[in-house]
């Protein structure tokens, strides 16, 4: 059997209608295999996939394994020079999958690339970015990355003052969608399993770069991206301003990540730092604008729990999250 040029791994999860679309938009292709893990979903995904796409690899997981490890699971079964990590609510135009595999075969030194992410409006999405800092955490905390965007200091995490139309070799790429060297994930392996939800491609990105290798943004690789429709379907959880259980889980990610990538005293400075933000917004709006001093109380309230739920950034909490 021909080994496959690329394998696409998409993780579903309470996604039907949006899986449908996008593996509608990746059609039938030659040498590429498709491989879905279900992260237990209730909407019926699994068997909408199974009834109308049977060429496509199924796996039921029972358990929601979140992002980093359903993709590993997917990993383990997949046969392709290349991996395609795809978000259910990302489409791709045309060609793109063979302007990437041409792009990966021409560039030997790179190991990871991205494309660029749009809105169903054609609107830019932030599609390469600078590793997390202390320094990038406070112009982030302060609004002036928002407020000054086409600056090339305020502007550096999401790299808003760069021209989209310009390939570039950046920190990172988000897992909404990328191409990765087979190879070098057989050395480096994919995603630490501790990160159940956020930081996973940025640690992978970061062991990418120490292996020696290149982190890409090609901008002719179009991808349509809707954003957050698996959030969405979290309807029994709490998703107010101060108390949504995603910003527990982005802290208690951002603290293994501070942990390892920064050490014990990396950590604790990013966690004083935003509580030190916070407890001077909610000191500067507990009279007028009590609403958003609480919202603060909440977040230094979030952030004493992540650290407690791991250790000051040293163990994953029991997943699911």
């Amino acid at each position: 059997m021909t080994q496959p040029d690329i394998s696409v791994l998409i993780v579903s999860f309470n996604t039907r209608d949006l899986l449908r679309q996008c593996l509608a938009s990746l059609g039938k292709q030659p040498n590429v295999e498709i491989v879905v893990v279900d992260n237990a979903s209730k909407d019926g995904s699994a068997d909408m996939l199974a009834a109308e796409f049977p060429a496509v690899r199924l796996i039921r997981s029972e358990t929601n394994l979140g992002f980093g490890n359903a993709n590993n699971l997917a990993f383990n079964e997949a046969s392709g020079r290349y991996l395609v990590l795809l978000n259910t609510d990302a489409y791709l135009a045309p060609g793109v999958l063979d302007s990437a595999l041409h792009r990966m075969d021409a560039s030997p030194e790179v190991g990871m690339a991205g494309g660029r992410l749009v809105g169903t409006d054609g609107s830019w999405q932030p599609s390469a970015r600078m590793f997390p800092s202390l320094l990038n955490e406070l112009v982030i905390l302060s609004g002036l990355a928002y407020r000054y965007p086409q600056s090339r200091f305020f502007g550096r995490f999401d790299r808003t003052w760069a021209d989209p139309a310009q390939a570039a070799e950046v920190d990172w790429v988000p897992g909404a969608f990328a191409i990765l060297r087979r190879e070098l994930i057989d050395r480096i392996g994919l995603f630490d399993p501790r990160f159940f939800l956020y930081y996973e491609e940025v640690d992978l990105c970061r062991r990418i770069k120490a292996a020696g290798y290149k982190i890409m943004y090609w901008p002719e690789l179009v991808i349509t991206h809707l954003g957050g429709e698996s959030a969405k379907t979290l309807s029994e959880m709490e998703f107010s301003s101060h108390a949504s259980q995603l910003t527990l889980w982005r802290m208690r990610s951002q603290a293994l990540y501070y942990r390892k990538w920064h050490g014990v005293l990396g950590v604790w400075l990013a966690k004083t730092l935003e509580q030190t933000w916070h407890r001077l917004r909610a000191a500067r709006n507990r009279q007028a604008m009590p609403a958003k001093a609480e919202e603060s109380e909440g977040l230094i309230r979030l952030w004493n729990r992540a650290w407690l739920d791991t250790s000051a950034g040293t163990v994953s909490p029991p997943q699911p999250w």
